[in-house]
């Protein structure tokens, strides 16, 4: 059997550490052929070295002066050109941000799958990645661990059987912590997670639930339900990462150790099953526990529902002023409570319910980062 080749962005990220060993678990079904970092060059060569052969992106470096080193692309134009260019059957698209979009549908564009782990890519730019995979037949693959669980329930249960989405979030950092606390928090805390191992910001939106906002705007896309079909539980143990309801009232859930392996590794391996050496679960003298959201302690989940009910302008306007509340809480400039109050004061204004170019949804994000750090400005 012919190894599937896979193109890797975000090499050096959480997400593309991860796939990095999850490929290597199964080197006769997977080859490295592309890797790609933003600005990390160590980091680069240091993933590259079980895959010599590999082509070479430093995203977020415009130089293309050491191309004889062995980096052929550099900048943004050169990470979507390597991703065009490169023979392959897969694109894991682990990039942070908005900055995600752009290789989500060059990754489609040039007719190869895509195991999406960036969530922006839906929420900003979703009805052209849409029209984009039914135009060249490519698969979007969710990678998030609970889009990919909902993903494994549906294709399994059958996503006409289907009456609710039930998505779980461990709460963050500041589940048990006194709502009268929260004004004093510090960046340091919030990026304390408790259950999984990932970047700052996404992080500090686990803490929010910024996060958990994004993926229920994600799941209402990538599966075609309303807003009112999708519910969040707090579920601290994070063993359990989406169920869903069937027509008839039972639930089916997908449960696992938190290990983003096992997602990456089911999307890889699409549409085969491959038996799995991470995040096997044993349920003997272990406690599961389910909570309803506080709205007081998580504003930010209400807002993303809000949000995804305004349509396009407004989920990227959401994604936007996240982003530059979050750094803004980093550098000591706001709050923590005072992300939740940047994200409101920005959906307030009007937005698109429709956008229907690249140049339009970039557009859009700009309009709400300036808005942002106007809000920043005033709170201050």
């Amino acid at each position: 059997m012919a190894k599937k080749r896979i193109v890797l962005a975000g090499a050096t990220g959480s997400i593309g550490r991860q796939t990095l060993e999850a490929a290597a678990a199964f080197p006769d079904r997977f080859e490295i052929v592309a890797l790609a970092a933003n600005r990390d060059e160590a980091g680069l060569r240091r993933a590259a070295a079980a895959w010599p052969e590999a082509k070479l992106c430093l995203s977020g470096d415009s130089s293309s002066a050491r191309a004889a080193d062995g980096i052929a692309y550099h900048g943004p134009e050169g990470l979507l050109a390597m991703i065009r260019e490169t023979e392959a059957e897969m694109v894991v698209n682990g990039v942070a941000g908005a900055a995600g979009l752009a290789p989500s549908l060059a990754a489609l564009e040039s007719g190869k799958d895509l195991a999406l782990a960036n969530k922006e890519s839906v929420v900003m730019g979703w009805s052209l990645l849409e029209a984009t995979a039914k135009r060249r037949r490519g698969r979007i693959l969710p990678v998030d661990s609970e889009h990919a669980a909902l993903f494994q329930l549906t294709e399994r249960i059958g996503l006409h059987e289907v009456d609710e989405l039930i998505i779980t979030a461990s709460g963050g950092a500041f589940r048990d912590r006194p709502l009268a606390e929260l004004a004093y928090v510090r960046p340091d805390e919030a990026a304390a997670h408790p259950n999984w191992s990932m970047g700052r910001k996404i992080s500090i939106d686990s803490a929010t639930m910024a996060n958990k906002g994004l993926e229920v705007i994600e799941a209402a896309r990538l599966f075609g339900f309303a807003p009112e079909r999708i519910k969040v539980l707090v579920h601290p143990q994070s063993l359990v990462h989406a169920l869903v309801r069937a027509r008839d009232g039972s639930l089916f859930a997908d449960a696992s150790e938190p290990d983003m392996r096992l997602p990456i590794l089911a999307a890889l391996a699409w549409p085969e099953t491959l038996p799995c050496p991470f995040g096997r679960l044993e349920l003997g003298g272990r406690t599961l526990e389910f909570r309803e959201v506080e709205a007081e302690r998580y504003p930010l989940l209400g807002l993303a529902y809000a949000a995804l009910r305004a349509g396009d302008g407004a989920t990227v306007a959401y994604n936007a002023a996240d982003e530059i509340a979050v750094a803004a809480f980093e550098a000591g400039l706001v709050g923590y409570l005072d992300i939740a109050r940047v994200v409101e004061r920005v959906l307030a204004a009007a937005f698109p319910a429709r956008l229907a170019s690249l140049e339009e949804v970039l557009e859009a994000d700009r309009g709400a980062r300036r808005a942002a750090e106007a809000a920043i400005k005033e709170i201050r």
